[in-house]
C-alpha cells in the first residue's frame, strides 16, 4: 500500500492536470511538490477552448481539488 505522497513522488518529472477549486484544470510537467501539496509544474497552461500558457507556476495546495496523470 503506497501512501498518497509516495505516490505523488513517482509523478515527478510526468505530466499531470491538476484541478483547481476556481474550476480550472492546469496541464503541465511536475517538478517538485512538499508536505501541503504546494506544487512546482513547468510547461503549464490552462486547459480550455482558449488554452493559455502559462510557463512556470506554483499552485498552493489548499486551492488544489485533485491531480490526476495526463493521457
Amino acid at each position: 500500500m503506497q501512501r498518497p505522497l509516495d505516490v505523488l513522488g513517482s509523478s515527478i518529472e510526468k505530466k499531470i492536470i491538476v484541478k483547481i477549486k476556481n474550476g480550472e484544470n492546469v496541464a503541465g510537467t511536475l517538478k517538485a511538490f512538499d508536505s501541503h501539496i504546494n506544487i512546482s509544474m513547468e510547461d503549464a497552461e490552462i486547459q480550455g477552448e482558449n488554452s493559455i500558457k502559462l510557463g512556470k507556476v506554483l499552485i498552493r495546495g489548499d486551492s488544489i481539488v485533485y491531480i490526476s496523470p495526463t493521457q
